[in-house]
């Protein structure tokens, strides 16, 4: 690899320099300036010449740059109109490279993949996201049920800990059971924040989610088990009976809820953080009829 490329620190600074362009503090920008980290991203993501990409937040293009060399294609969301000319100098000698300049949350990414990419090609998103928005994108993503067969991005350590994490952990909470019903969630890499310019306040973790075909449990009502499963972690420290009773005062009593749990043999003394995802769906089934 030259060393031309843009995730190193001197080009960093060239680029910003020669374009007087400042951070915004507001849209969380911090650019990566390690090109090994994003090689090793490109590689956990799966990432090559047949695959397509979806990038959210290209900033000034050191993981675009890396993608469009191992991509068949890649289409990038960047909300920040300060970064376009930046990016269309940087990616200039890629010609399989479109930047989009708009809010991911608010896109139409379904209406974009049928622009922009071949029937049944392999779809694979990846991106430095943002940390003060990551749960929003990731969610809008996954219940989107875009035709995406992964996730790779690069995320705050705690949340890609919490999204991944097991029953009986501190990190296991609502978030993990949302992220898991969707998708194989793991934590990929571990990431010093000295890679980044400006340096976050926090360490990051590359997670990657693999999209499943199915949910891994059968609920009658997605909405109202998304719920129950909220309510369970709405304080932590108290037993299933005590959030549950809480979550359905006025129409379900204390007795009817434990005779719910009777049936489906969870004792009502424990907390949220011990249920598998099998038992948050029983619960939520029981509890809808």
């Amino acid at each position: 690899m030259n060393n031309k490329a843009i995730a190193t620190p001197t080009r960093t600074k060239e680029i910003l320099k020669n374009y007087g362009f400042s951070f915004k503090k507001s849209l969380g920008q911090n650019f990566l300036i390690d090109v090994n980290i994003l090689t090793n991203i490109i590689a956990e993501a799966g990432i090559d010449d047949t695959t397509a990409a979806i990038e959210i937040g290209p900033g000034i293009g050191a993981l675009t740059e890396q993608l469009a060399r191992h991509a068949d294609k890649v289409v990038a969301f960047e909300i920040d109109q300060r970064l376009l000319p930046i990016l269309g100098e940087t990616l200039s000698e890629y010609n399989n490279v479109h930047i989009i300049n708009e809010d991911i949350l608010k896109a139409d990414v379904a209406g974009m993949i049928d622009e922009h990419f071949e029937e049944g090609q392999k779809i694979r998103v990846v991106a430095n996201l943002p940390y003060y928005i990551t749960t929003p994108i990731l969610m809008k993503l996954l219940m989107d049920r875009l035709p995406v067969d992964s996730i790779t991005v690069m995320i705050q350590k705690e949340v890609a800990d919490r999204m991944a994490a097991e029953p009986n952990t501190k990190s296991y909470g609502s978030l993990s059971i949302a992220v898991q019903y969707y998708t194989k969630a793991r934590v990929a890499l571990n990431v010093p924040k000295t890679v980044f310019m400006p340096q976050p306040n926090v360490d990051s973790s590359v997670l990657h989610l693999e999209m499943r075909e199915e949910p891994p449990v059968h609920v009658d009502d997605e909405s109202f088990f998304f719920d129950v499963v909220k309510a369970t972690f709405g304080q932590r420290r108290k037993t299933l009976m005590n959030n549950l009773a809480r979550h359905f005062k006025g129409t379900l009593d204390k007795e009817e809820i434990r005779s719910r749990l009777a049936e489906v043999n969870i004792n009502p003394q424990r907390r949220g953080e011990s249920l598998s995802m099998d038992e948050f769906a029983s619960l939520a089934n029981i509890l809808y009829k």
